[in-house]
């Protein structure tokens, strides 16, 4: 009987942990709906005590998808278990993931407790996990720079207590993958009833390692493998879940190993996590990076052009990468609109395809023909946009070498508001004067980044700015054929963010 493994996607928790990633709840769940089509295993939500941010969008994933096992994190406490199950509950299968750290630096300095109290305090939590559900997953933080023995004695007492899948994770990414490989085997080898639960790892990538030891541990037996989209999460990111599952694939003759993922939906899904979390995708990065499937060298074009796998082990389509069947430009209809919509995998209520019609229509004015890229960067700038309490009416920009100066005309509750400002910086820093004066709100910019969505001189531009206010960090987005309506679009998107939010 072949093996397979268990993907297990942290995208939503520790990818969101990334320095200067926030993601609305309404933002989660469109993530979490793609990774239902891309057909994980397990979706961890989120860490439900966190924050009310992170218990709504828990609940509402929890709610809302079905297929994958919904899984929330909880420290080895009774009110972090209690808070995660009252997110859970609605789950069709739900999963309370609880932890504590078991390495000498961490008992000592971090807890300040020895390991029979970090033991007894596992212990206690799986049990109480187990009253609410009898899917538990027990991990021992920083398991790699632990004792094994303490490891293996650990792992014993929490099956018992009624843990069904027990992490081993290689927290700080400090191992090397013959070591690494090792622990698991020696884990497996020593923990008697092992063979009670599900072994699972979760690598981080600050040697670049990360992948390379999840797969020394699925060929020492781990069964499951926790990673995250495009490798992010805290600090160099975590295993990333495309570079897993293609080498698996593609490298089926050595590992015979399944998993039930549908790999078509891969480059969607990086995509969407990239667009949403406002966080690129290096060039080079393997499997998903633009440059994954091009060729420069003229060798190896030739090369390519006679025979495919001269230079490309990985066929592009694996990943859903496909040529575009359909053009639409601005004559084309909504029922045009609608069908190309769900050949690339949206389904719409009639207030959301009203919407992004209405979007599509106004690109299409200012472009040609519209592709696919050009469809997916509208559905994903639909899918970040909130409740307009601000919407931009006017926007007339003129600059000089020295000075440029924005005139805005902005509706406010309804009133329709007038408002100017000149700035040495550029016309993009008068937009965002102008629009700071109108809103009454002290905004610090932390970043602005522009980037093409699609190619050509009609490209689409997309800009993604990164707001502080009262200590909380806002991502606002806008996509345009025009850089400097992209700009204000973006940063109105963000200022709408903050009002909604309260803050």
């Amino acid at each position: 009987m072949k093996m397979g493994i268990k993907i297990f996607d942290t995208t939503l928790r520790d990818g969101e942990q990334s320095p200067g990633v926030s993601l609305s709840v309404k933002e989660k769940l469109e993530i979490a709906k793609q990774l239902a089509k891309l057909k994980v295993d397990v979706i961890e939500a989120g860490f439900p005590i966190a924050s009310p941010g992170d218990f709504e969008a828990v609940r509402s994933i929890a709610q809302e998808i079905e297929g994958p096992v919904i899984a929330g994190l909880a420290r080895a406490t009774k009110k972090d278990i209690d808070r995660a199950w009252e997110a859970l509950k609605v789950a069709t299968k739900p999963r309370i993931h609880t932890f504590i750290a078991t390495s000498e630096v961490h008992m000592k300095y971090k807890l300040k407790a020895s390991p029979k109290e970090v033991l007894d305090r596992a212990v206690k939590a799986v049990k109480w996990a187990k009253s609410y559900t009898n899917d538990v997953e027990f991990s021992a933080e920083d398991a790699f720079r632990s004792d094994k023995d303490f490891l293996c004695e650990i792992f014993e007492a929490v099956i018992d207590a009624g843990a069904t899948t027990i992490n081993i994770p290689d927290t700080v990414g400090y191992a090397t993958p013959v070591e690494f490989g090792g622990l698991i085997g020696y884990i497996k080898k020593n923990v008697p009833n092992i063979d009670k639960a599900v072994i699972s790892v979760h690598c981080h990538n600050d040697l670049g390692l990360a992948v390379a030891n999840s797969l020394a541990a699925i060929e020492n037996g781990a069964q499951q493998i926790e990673c995250a989209v495009n490798g992010i999460g805290e600090r160099a990111g975590n295993t990333a879940l495309e570079e897993v599952a293609l080498t698996l694939n593609t490298r089926y003759d050595y590992f015979d190993i399944d998993t039930d993922l549908n790999l078509k939906e891969i480059a969607k899904t990086s995509r969407l996590v990239s667009h949403l979390t406002g966080m690129d995708i290096q060039p080079n990065k393997a499997v998903v990076g633009k440059n994954a499937f091009a060729h420069e060298s003229g060798i190896h074009q030739d090369g390519v052009i006679k025979e495919r796998t001269t230079y490309e082990i990985m066929d592009a389509t694996t990943i859903g990468l496909k040529e575009n069947k359909i053009v639409l430009g601005k004559h084309s209809g909504r029922h045009a609109f609608k069908e190309k919509l769900k050949e690339l995998g949206y389904q719409l209520a009639q207030e959301e395809l009203d919407s992004a019609f209405k979007r599509f229509k106004e690109v299409a004015d200012k472009k040609k023909e519209i592709s696919s890229f050009d469809l997916e960067a509208i559905m994903e700038d639909e899918i970040s946009q909130v409740p307009e309490l601000y919407q931009i009416k006017l926007l007339q920009v003129t600059s000089s070498a020295d000075i440029a100066t924005a005139t805005m005309q902005m509706v406010v509750d309804g009133k329709v508001v007038n408002e100017s400002a000149c700035s040495e910086g550029g016309p993009v820093d008068a937009i965002y004067d102008t629009m700071n004066r109108i809103t009454g709100l002290d905004c610090k910019l932390v970043n602005y980044k522009i980037d093409s969505v699609t190619e050509g001189k009609d490209a689409l531009g997309e800009v993604i700015v990164k707001l502080e206010h009262n200590g909380e960090l806002f991502i606002g987005r806008g996509i345009s054929t025009d850089v400097i309506e992209a700009s204000a679009k973006a940063y109105n998107n963000a200022i709408n963010k903050i009002l909604a939010s309260g803050n």
